[in-house]
This record gives structure tokens, C-alpha cells and sequence, in this order.
């Protein structure tokens, strides 16, 4: 790449002949109205690509600074100071069964701030007049409680003293202005993270004696979203950055890639979707009052699916989603359980069928993205807490509303436990076996060493030892939040064991088609 121009401003503005299919933002530098505490990869390429086409679009004219919020890690920092906040993000997928790729200049971020390196220039972004936003993305950790002293010539520790502190700074500039507060928009993924935010804060205020009129401030004049967001962002393309650069013409050392999918829903005041016009410039951003049935609907179809679906896949032969989307067997078996038991479970206030059914119709489109290989081992993850969260609850809804269990999830429980079977930890994984090749099974210690001795001596071809193993795992109230499947759902371990005796037995393909008559 030495001999490509360098990605800067200074080329944004000249006579260089960029690609036709790449959509350039705003050409000049915005006055920063958004500060990002967080400058990886997922807020470039959804919030940052979102601020920039509304800026494109002249509905907004307002610049991001990006905050480092750690210490330490200063590359991504000093890669986007080079190129002036300028990056190329590159969207992939499918939408509506047809392959989409959508490449843009992101031009709204300006520069990137480690406060740890340079305090005094953070804490002028406190004193900015027309400063209004504060995007975060800390990792599910970062909006956590930790005490701690008030300490103004260094950073705070965590995100919530950083907010206090910061908001300190603002306030005392401004004398306490109603019109200086400030609009957060955190993405952590925790529930009701702007709320929990605002506790934390509201907390060190107090702690640190800051005084009543700067607590009525920050909740009179402040306004903390919850908000809840979807998109798969698989980051700088290592193996494809090179060719993607002689393409471009430019030398880009801070792409960003991602699905063509995206959903943001906030939990706000309505004047925000005037002030962050999202939707009108096309985006699938939502404002509403409550946010808990958008997180039910992406928990039980996007995640649900996933969970009742790739234990059994993987056994069956398949490594990634498309692939097992692309088999006729495992796509019916998909269809089935949205639009026969999980759809009808969760359809209700807040949850419309169309709504419902248009978000799973985007969720299969996703899966078969041909850009993204998502391996259903990565998926595997602490599957028993998953099973609880993104399964266990809809089949519950089903059997309360039509006193029968649903197949399907209920065959899916079946392959859990079969996907779970292993005699022998090893570096803290749980062994099990795939025909002649092992793969590890990840999990609480706790999860990893019951299984390991509930399986151990079983003899799969005996219907007994079978039942043992279901009514034992089903019956393990640490798993599912106290409660006995076995006595909550009548008939529940009976299928189970039929369907497990039957993937044993007769293999997990011939037992899914069983079900699927």
C-alpha cells in the first residue's frame, strides 16, 4: 500500500476521483456536538455511520470526539488522529434474499481523545457550548459501581465516576444552565443501562458531597436513555485490507466492517426523534417509552433461534450458520419453531404479529449473510444460561397459553443435553465428541462439572439411563432460576427423554425429521 495516498482531509478535499459506489459524508470538519466514550469498531460503524447519514442528508450538522476509555492500547487512537477521523465502513449482507454491499466515508468523527495522555484537552470537551450528546459503548462492565475517591487531577476509574466528574466540570462552567445539560445514548448490554448509569452518578454525586443543586442538575437537566441495540460488526478486515485499499485508491488503516442489518431503539422523551431525526433519513432507529418489548423480541427470535437451533446443527455435521440455513431440514425446522411456537408465544402488547414476523423474516436474511462465518461452536457459549434466558421462557408462554408443549423447543432442550454429553474436563472445557473429532464444551465450572458426572457411566442405548439424565438435569433448580422442569411443566421430561433416546439411537438428523412430521 506504500504507494496509495494517505486517507486524510486534505484528500477529502481535493480533485482525488473516489469510487462511485462509495457514498462521502459531509466534506467539512462539524462543530463536535457527540462525545463517544468508546472509538472500537461497533460505535463506527452504528452510531457513527447513523450521526453521519444524517448529517449527510442536512438533517444534522454535528462532529464526534472519540474518548479512549481505558489506559493504554493507543493504536486505534493515533490510526484515526492520522487520518483525521476519516475511516471507510463497509456493510455486507442480505436484505430481502438479495446480496447488498453498501461502502461509506464516514466523515463525521474528528479526532480521538485519550484522557489518560491528554487530561486537559478531555476535560475542555466538558466546557463545550455545543456539546449536547454522549454516546457509550464501555463493554457490559464499564456501567458498574466501584468506590472510589473523588479525584480531579487524573481520570476516575470507572465510566460512571468519569460521567460525574465530567459533568462537574460542566456544570461549574456553566453555572448550573438547565439549557448545558447533556443527552446520553449508552449501548452497554445491560438492562436499563441509561438508567443505571444515571444511579451510579446521582451516587458519586452525593458521595463526594458535590451539593444538592448539582444533583436537581443532573436530574433536571439531563436526559438518560435506555436503549437497546442490534448489529453484528465484524470489525478491520485483516485478510481482505490490502486489496480493499488498491480498490478504494486510498490507504485506509482503520476500516470497518459490518452486516447490512441494523436496529437502534431508545427509551426517551419524544422530542429526541425531532432533535435525532434517525428515521427520517431511513434508518431502523426507534424511539419509545419502553424499550423491554423490542429486547424480548430480539432476545426470543434472534438469540432464541440461535440457541434452539445450533446444538443440534453442530452435531448434525454443520460449523457455521449459513450453512446450516442453507439445509432444507434445519431451515424448516427454523420456520417451524418461529412461526408455530415462538411467534405465538411472545405475540402480544407491544409485540403486533406483523412486527414480530418482519423482524424474523430480517433475522433469517441475516443468517444466511454470505460475508459472515459465524461458527455455532462461538455460539455454544454457556449454553445452559442461554437456554434459561432465550428458550426456557417461551416454551413456559406456550404451555401457559395452550396447555401442550411446543416440539420443537422442547426438541431442542434434547439436544442440548446431547450436545453437553462428556466425561472429561479438560483446561477447563468439558470434552465432547463429534463422530471421531472432540470440541469443547464452555461453561460455568459449576454447569461443566455436573454434566461431567451426570453423564459419566451412562449407557445411551438404555431408555433408564436415558430418563436418569433428563429428569436430573431438568430437576437441577441452579439452572433454571429455582424452578423444577420436571414438576413446572407436566410431560416435559417424558419428551425430552423420547427425543434424546431418539438422537442417540437413530441420530440426530433422523430424530429432528421425526419431530418435524
Amino acid at each position: 500500500m506504500g504507494d496509495l495516498k494517505k486517507l486524510n482531509r486534505e484528500l477529502l478535499n481535493s480533485d482525488f476521483k473516489f469510487n462511485d459506489d462509495l457514498e462521502i459524508g459531509v466534506k467539512k470538519v462539524l462543530p463536535e456536538k457527540i462525545i463517544q466514550f468508546g472509538e472500537g469498531n461497533f460505535l463506527r460503524a452504528f452510531v457513527d455511520y447513523m450521526f453521519n447519514t444524517i448529517n449527510a442528508q442536512g438533517l444534522f450538522e454535528g462532529g464526534v470526539t472519540l474518548v479512549q476509555p481505558i489506559a493504554g492500547g493507543d493504536f486505534l487512537r493515533n490510526v484515526l488522529n492520522e487520518q483525521e477521523g476519516l475511516y471507510t465502513l463497509i456493510a455486507r449482507g442480505n436484505e430481502d434474499g438479495k446480496k447488498v454491499v453498501k461502502k461509506t466515508l464516514i466523515s463525521c468523527v474528528n479526532r480521538c481523545i485519550n484522557p489518560y495522555v491528554d487530561l486537559a484537552e478531555y476535560n475542555k470537551c466538558a466546557e463545550n457550548p455545543e456539546l449536547k450528546y454522549v454516546v457509550s459503548n464501555t463493554t457490559e462492565a464499564g456501567i458498574a459501581w466501584k468506590d472510589e475517591d473523588y479525584v480531579t487531577d487524573k481520570p476516575q476509574d470507572s465510566f460512571p465516576a468519569k460521567i460525574t466528574n465530567f459533568l462537574y466540570q460542566r456544570f461549574k462552567a456553566f453555572n448550573g444552565a438547565a439549557d448545558k445539560g447533556l443527552v446520553f445514548l449508552p449501548v452497554e448490554l445491560i438492562d436499563d443501562n441509561g438508567k443505571t448509569l444515571k444511579k451510579y452518578v446521582i451516587q458519586h454525586a452525593k458521595d463526594w458531597a458535590l451539593g444538592d443543586d448539582f444533583v436537581k442538575w443532573i436530574e433536571e437537566a439531563n436526559i438518560f436513555t435506555s436503549t437497546l441495540v442490534d448489529r453484528i460488526v465484524t470489525g478491520y478486515p485483516r485478510n481482505e485490507a490490502a486489496d480493499l485499499c488498491n480498490e478504494f485508491g486510498y490507504e485506509d488503516n482503520a476500516i470497518d466492517t459490518s452486516e447490512i442489518f441494523h436496529t437502534w431503539v431508545i427509551e426517551g422523551p419524544a422530542s429526541l426523534a425531532e432533535e435525532l431525526p434517525f428515521p427520517k433519513a431511513g434508518l431502523k432507529v426507534i424511539y419509545t417509552d419502553d424499550v423491554k418489548p423490542y429486547k424480548k423480541r430480539k432476545v426470543r427470535i434472534l438469540n432464541g433461534t440461535h440457541t434452539c437451533s445450533v446444538l443440534g446443527a453442530y452435531l448434525s455435521g454443520f460449523d457455521i450458520v449459513r450453512d446450516m440455513m442453507n439445509n432444507e431440514r434445519f431451515a424448516k425446522y427454523l420456520d417451524d419453531a418461529l412461526n408455530n411456537e415462538i411467534i405465538p408465544a411472545i405475540q402480544g402488547p407491544g409485540l403486533t404479529y406483523d412486527d414480530l414476523k418482519g423482524f424474523a423474516d430480517a433475522v433469517f436474511d441475516r443468517y444466511r449473510n454470505p460475508f459472515i462465518d459465524h461458527k455455532l461452536l462461538d455460539i455454544s457459549l454457556n449454553s445452559t444460561s442461554k437456554f434459561e434466558a432465550r428458550v426456557l421462557h417461551t416454551i413456559e408462554e406456550y404451555y401457559d397459553q395452550k396447555k401442550e408443549l411446543p416440539p420443537i423447543l422442547t426438541f431442542s432442550f434434547a439436544a442440548y443435553l446431547a450436545f453437553y454429553k462428556g466425561t472429561e474436563i479438560r483446561d477447563g472445557a468439558l470434552i465432547g465428541h463429534r463422530g471421531n473429532d472432540e470440541y469443547l464444551i464452555k461453561d460455568s465450572a459449576e454447569v461443566l462439572e455436573f454434566y461431567k458426572n451426570l453423564w459419566t457411566g451412562v449407557d445411551t442405548s438404555k431408555k433408564e439411563d436415558i430418563d436418569n439424565v433428563v429428569n436430573k438435569a431438568a430437576s437441577n433448580k441452579d439452572f433454571w432460576l429455582g424452578k423444577d422442569l420436571t414438576s413446572e411443566l407436566p410431560g416435559f421430561a417424558q419428551t425430552v427423554s423420547e427425543h434424546l433416546f431418539n438422537i442417540f439411537n437413530i441420530g440426530m438428523t433422523a430424530a429432528i425429521d421425526k419431530v418435524l412430521k
